[in-house]
This record gives structure tokens, sequence and C-alpha cells, in this order.
């Protein structure tokens, strides 16, 4: 980041001006969680393909199908094509897994949004936890599982 030094729990991921932590993962359930910090800039530097190639593809390979993006400090985001989102998305959805940006800016998301980004990712409304931190990282798994749920599931007429 910009003229600012980062605590060294930031992992570098490739991107000059994003970074990431990996909070959690269990293999057996298959979800990682995982924290950003930075400017995401997919127009200048490509981060979604840094991000893709160089930590979720391995993930993947590990099995993991759920994702929680934590987005409370990205203080940017600049889109470029979709195509990496897209391959993510069908990635993990194949599997019946599913990606969720969660405390990410309203201004992020509508940049998101004016790329096409946000289709393919879950947020908002009961998935939005801003207390996420003070819950285990199974509980908050499960309360976004079983949101999801509720949102994917047709209505019984």
């Amino acid at each position: 980041m910009y003229g600012y030094y980062l605590h060294p729990a930031w992992d570098e991921f490739g991107s000059e001006t994003l970074y990431l932590k990996l909070l959690f993962t269990d293999y057996q359930r298959r979800v990682a969680i995982i924290e950003l910090i930075g400017e995401w800039n997919d127009t200048l530097h490509n981060d979604i393909s840094h991000l893709k190639r160089n930590v979720v593809d391995y993930l993947n390979q590990e099995g993991i199908i759920y994702y929680i993006l934590i987005g409370e400090n990205v203080l940017n985001f600049h889109g470029s094509d979709d195509c990496y989102y897209e391959e993510w998305f069908e990635d993990v959805d194949d599997e019946g897994g599913w990606l969720i940006a969660l405390g990410f800016q309203d201004f992020v998301l509508a940049e998101m949004k004016k790329y096409n980004i946000d289709s393919f990712f879950n947020y908002g409304g009961a998935l939005d936890v801003p207390t996420w931190r003070t819950l285990h990282p199974l509980t908050l798994f499960k309360r976004l599982q079983d949101e999801l749920g509720r949102r994917l599931v047709p209505p019984v007429s």
C-alpha cells in the first residue's frame, strides 16, 4: 500500500496493492476465510489473476469450495473484465460451493457492480455480519451457509 507499513501478518500474493490473511481453512468442511486489505486493482495490476492463480487455485486443489472474503479494509476497487471471477465461480459452483463478500464498503460493491463482478459473489442482507470477529470461524461459516440455503431454496407454494 502506498506510503504505509503493513503488519507482517498480511501476506503478499503477487499484487502490488492488495494483501491478504488466510484467517481460517477447514479442509473437511471445505471452507476458507480470507481477509483482504488495500486497493483491489484489476485495471493496472490484474489483482484477481494473482489471487486466483497464487492462492485460490491451490485451495481449490485441496477441495475448498466455500470462500468467505472479508473486505472491510479494501479501500478501492478498479475493475477490468470478469474472466477470472467467472472461472472461480464455476470452479466452486460445479461442486455446490459459493463465494461470499463480507463487510465490503458500499462504494466498493458499487464499483464491482459496474463490472458485473457482483454476480459471482453473494453479499448483503443477513450475510452482512459486522460482528464476524467475535464469532468462531465455523460459527460464522454455518451462519452464512444457513442464510444462503434460505436464499437459494425456492419457496414452497
